[in-house]
């Protein structure tokens, strides 16, 4: 693929590499490092889109390529916006919150078309419904260290798999990035 027409993830998350390689998509990786705080009174929504946006445009200022898909996951419960927990306690406070009760993860992304300058954001929400978590499973599963990388402390496609009773919404954005409807964008925008 040219130098000017690669499609460059700007993300060093695993999951949405793997998610990205899955629909069959040539890509470069070029992890971007944000600060991921939101600012005062801004809507969950618009921090994930923020984010995704600044991830996008920061890592085209800094490599080659023409298309830059920036990302970020973030869980919503009671209005706390919940990212990745910063130690194991963290982690169980999360995951007691999210036990029986619904709650929204919201994935925005952003795709920079840097030949033109011109930007698509969106965000995704999806509505899980965990099940009532027992002390002895959170304690287990925090254990494990999976949670310690994950917005709200969890991996859908992982062991966390069997706290949720259901999901209203995509499954991909749970996981990190909203198949469906980045692939659609990238076909709009000319990238595939």
């Amino acid at each position: 693929m040219p130098e000017n027409s690669r499609i460059v993830l700007a993300s060093a998350s695993p999951r949405r590499l793997e998610l990205l390689a899955s629909a069959g998509i040539e890509f470069d990786v070029f992890a971007s490092d944000i600060p991921e705080e939101p600012i005062p009174g801004e809507a969950p929504a618009d921090f994930s889109v923020r984010l995704a946006k600044d991830k996008a445009v920061a890592t085209a200022a800094r490599s080659e390529g023409r298309w830059f898909i920036g990302a970020d996951t973030i869980v919503v419960c009671d209005g706390e916006i919940m990212g990745k927990p910063a130690d194991g306690a963290d982690a169980v406070r999360m995951l007691k919150k999210l036990s029986g009760v619904p709650h929204e993860v919201i994935t925005g992304y952003a795709i920079y078309d840097k030949a033109r300058d011109g930007i698509l954001c969106k965000a995704v929400v999806t509505k899980v419904f965990f099940k009532p978590l027992r002390d002895e499973e959170i304690t287990a599963y925090v254990a494990t260290g999976c949670p310690m990388d994950k917005a709200g402390a969890y991996a859908i496609q992982g062991g966390a798999a069997c706290m949720v009773e259901r999901i209203d919404g995509s499954y991909t954005n749970v996981v990190g990035l909203p198949l469906c409807e980045v692939v659609e964008d990238l076909r709009t925008m000319g990238a595939l």
